[in-house]
């Protein structure tokens, strides 16, 4: 289809486009009437007359195909689309006149197109939930949603046994108790957030009011690499080079820390999304009109107080925006919890201890050697489902925060 595509569709869409501009010109020519709309408004109408049946056809032939209703063999669909591809040309050049209103008819496929690419999105996002939904809840009709998300026990080890019809009283019985595991992923995030929010708001309120312009220039791209960088590296190094110095600090402090813990990827996931919060909030505080400035100025305050009283609280919606979207960074994050956290559920508040999260037990889930309808796979889309639902409340919680300060600063 990519060949057909390619070596096809655009040589025949780039011919129709020229006949189609020259035919109308030619009948303004002959009629002496004036165009209603551009020439070249007339080729792009012949190049949807000439691709609309084609394309229409295929896309019938791929819903067929994955419905598994029938399946329509290449060698019949390559030879109807050419005489579609024809015929459609034909029908359409035989319908250009000077009076036809083309830019209008060129204009509403324009908006159909547009229109189907957001509706991809959107059902994107549709398909993506009402998948996790399903398979949660197979799970949740094998294991309580209360004790679900009320049980501080996550060791599902035993639930294959009963899949298998092995299970007995001497087997301990799965316990699938979430608390362990989200409150290991809101600590990590916490920790990420106490070190990227007022690093990346510094940053981008250095950057934005007191860095020259070339200073701006080199500083802003150099920190937005650490964005770049793969998160198995950052995984790398959090293991190999932060880890030990925790361990050695919490030594020297007289504490004991586990060299899997939860501090290190908390801090190396806070470096790792600082470009999230500096960059954006450096837009949005560089947005802020100047004319705000100049009358805080003028008001006799400082540039530290204009900062704090005027741009900070003008700029709060955006700022809201970015630390929001470092939030869900951290709360994705997995390669480095992997590597420098370790797979252990623990519900503990020592962040010296090792802990997991969501996500990194949802990859342990589904890469093991159980069934695919086993309670422990299942597991992966309740917890996936749970942390949907958190996401989806931040961002609730954090739209009302914006429109709110945007009501008070428009």
């Amino acid at each position: 289809m990519i060949i057909v595509c390619f070596l096809g569709v655009l040589p025949l869409g780039a011919m129709a486009y020229y006949i189609g501009r020259n035919k109308a010109s030619a009948k303004e020519s002959q009629e002496g009437r004036r165009l209603h709309s551009r020439p070249g408004a007339y080729g792009w109408y012949a190049v949807i007359w000439m691709a609309a049946p084609a394309v229409a056809l295929n896309g019938i032939a791929a819903l067929l195909h994955w419905f598994g209703l029938v399946t329509l063999p290449s060698e019949l669909l390559v030879p109807a689309s050419g005489v579609l591809f024809i015929a459609g040309l034909g029908l359409g050049l035989r319908t250009i006149s000077p009076g036809l209103q083309a830019r209008n008819i060129v204009e509403r496929w324009i908006r159909g197109l547009l229109l189907a690419a957001s509706l991809i999105s959107i059902l994107t996002t549709v398909g993506i939930v009402v998948s996790i939904l399903f398979e949660a809840i197979k799970f949740f009709q094998l294991v309580s949603f209360w004790d679900f998300l009320t049980g501080t026990q996550w060791s599902p080890d035993t639930a294959f046994l009963g899949g298998a019809g092995r299970g007995g009283e001497a087997v301990a019985k799965p316990d699938f108790g979430s608390v362990p595991i989200f409150a290991g992923t809101f600590m990590i995030t916490a920790i990420a957030m106490v070190v990227a929010v007022p690093i990346g708001l510094f940053a981008a309120i250095f950057m934005s009011e007191y860095a020259t312009h070339s200073m701006r220039g080199a500083m802003k791209p150099m920190l937005e690499i650490l964005a770049g960088i793969p998160t198995v590296v950052y995984g790398f190094f959090a293991a190999i080079t932060v880890s030990p110095l925790v361990v050695q600090l919490a030594e020297s402090l007289g504490l004991e820390a586990d060299y899997t813990n939860a501090l290190t990827p908390g801090l190396v996931m806070g470096i790792m999304i600082i470009p999230f919060v500096s960059s954006l909030s450096d837009d949005v505080i560089s947005a802020v009109p100047q004319s705000l400035r100049e009358g805080s100025y003028a008001l006799g305050t400082t540039r530290s107080e204009t900062i704090k009283q005027v741009l900070l609280p003008a700029a709060l919606p955006g700022i809201v925006s970015a630390v929001l979207l470092a939030v869900s960074r951290a709360l994705g994050e997995t390669m480095i919890v992997v590597m420098a956290a370790g797979l252990r559920p623990n519900l503990t508040w020592n962040p010296l201890e090792g802990m997991t999260t969501v996500t990194v037990r949802i990859v342990d889930a589904l890469t093991g050697d159980q069934a695919f309808d086993s309670p422990e796979t299942l597991s992966a889309f309740g917890l996936g489902l749970v942390l949907l639902m958190v996401t989806l409340t931040l961002n609730i919680v954090s739209t009302i925060v914006i429109r709110k300060f945007k009501q008070k600063y428009e």
